[in-house]
């Protein structure tokens, strides 16, 4: 391959980079992000970025002597994938023809319907919105986080231990039951009740109220006016001088509409990252990876899939799809809220059975593991780093 183009410049972006140099590519390597940021940490934005602990060069995912001799085309959209002529398209009008193509454009935040134009709404997911996010709890307020999973939860722990009033709310009847199961996420979403944080479950938003400062839809400058309340569908009214939206996020794939890649969920792979189309691969929170395990595919969206997934994905492109697929590890992935360090491991759908193994669940210390058959599928630690990371490699043992 002379050329290969990797269309995104996050983590997976970046650890793709990473591995055609350390698996021997030596040919030319386009880089192109969306963004104007070079590559950089999102897990901190919604905790010590946000927190106001954490400065933006802390976010550098780079270190200052690495030189992957790339070309980084920054602030450059992707609209298009021409497979018979091999080319990335731009939003500028730009092409960028190359013979290994690498997908990984990551997600972008789900919005709430009607939210648009109204000041004081928030969404977080780039820097950016950070940024904005981080400005406006600085001046303190009531804060409405929609939406109880992980991103809601950690920004109502930051913003409680920056002393706004927060409420949390949730259309599900527990938060984090889909991650978690039922019981452990009802164990773990307490944490808010715990620290004084108000918590509605079961409920879903009807729409924003603001300060309309027009009748005739979005006015010119796009600003309708500040939200100053959250209407829920059971009639009650939350005062939010703040509103996060964290309904979680849909994968940037739009712009492969008709290039032959097949789309589900994100870009539909095999258990190594291979596409439909021949020197393509994906990888990512866009990837939606076959696990072999489950006979199913599943889009792993965190940090530890996007560190880990492209080296198996750039040794299927430089090998021409020729290496044998190995297993995915087990999905992993850790927060840190109200002091408390959650991590997880595993899939807990495929579980029939939950037990605590070590910890009390009142004290929120709790080490849980998750079977199926009597088999672990997955585990969950609440400050028992120790004890999780022992059962996170059995788990990974297993699975291989």
């Amino acid at each position: 391959m002379r050329t290969v183009a990797v269309v995104g410049a996050s983590l997976a972006g970046l650890s793709a980079a990473r591995s055609l140099r350390k698996q021997g590519y030596d040919g030319r390597l386009v880089v192109i992000g969306d963004e104007l940021h070079r590559p950089y940490d999102r897990p901190p934005l919604s905790k010590e970025f946000l927190a106001g602990t954490l400065g933006e060069a802390d976010l550098s995912l780079e270190t200052d002597d690495e030189d992957l001799r790339a070309e980084w085309l920054l602030g450059a959209r992707a609209t298009g994938l021409d497979r018979t002529e091999r080319a990335v398209r731009l939003a500028d009008g730009r092409e960028v023809r190359a013979d290994g193509i690498v997908i990984a454009t990551g997600a972008a935040a789900r919005t709430l319907p009607g939210s648009e134009g109204l000041a004081g709404v928030h969404t977080l997911r780039t820097l950016d919105d950070a940024r904005a996010l981080r400005d406006e709890l600085a001046r303190g307020g009531r804060l409405v986080v929609i939406g109880g999973g992980f991103i809601g939860a950690e920004v109502a722990s930051t913003a409680y231990t920056l002393g706004l009033d927060a409420t949390v709310v949730e259309a599900a009847p527990t938060p984090l039951a889909g991650p978690l199961g039922a019981r452990m996420g009802g164990i773990v979403s307490a944490l808010h009740v715990d620290h004084g944080v108000r918590l509605l479950c079961g409920v879903e938003v009807k729409r924003l109220s603001g300060d309309e400062r027009s009748e005739m839809g979005v006015p010119p400058d796009g600003v309708r006016g500040r939200v100053d309340a959250v209407l829920l569908e059971d009639g009650r009214s939350i005062p939010a001088d703040i509103v996060v939206v964290g309904v979680g996020a849909r994968p940037c794939v739009e712009w492969l509409d008709g290039s032959g890649v097949d789309l589900d969920n994100g870009v539909k792979c095999g258990p190594d990252g291979r596409t439909s189309l021949a020197g393509v691969v994906a990888v990512g929170d866009c990837a939606n990876w076959y696990d072999p395990r489950a006979g199913a595919h599943r889009r792993v969206e965190h940090w530890t899939g996007a560190r880990e997934r492209p080296d198996a994905a750039i040794a299927t492109l430089l090998a021409g799809g020729a290496v044998e697929p190995g297993v995915p590890r087990p999905p992993y992935f850790w927060s840190d809220q109200y002091g408390v360090k959650i991590q997880f491991a595993g899939h807990a759908a495929a579980a029939d059975s939950v037990t605590i193994e070590a910890g009390a669940a009142d004290d929120r210390d709790v080490l849980a593991v998750y079977r199926r058959a009597g088999v672990p599928v997955a585990v969950l630690g609440m400050n028992q780093p120790r004890l999780f990371t022992r059962w996170r490699k059995q788990l990974a043992a297993a699975s291989s």
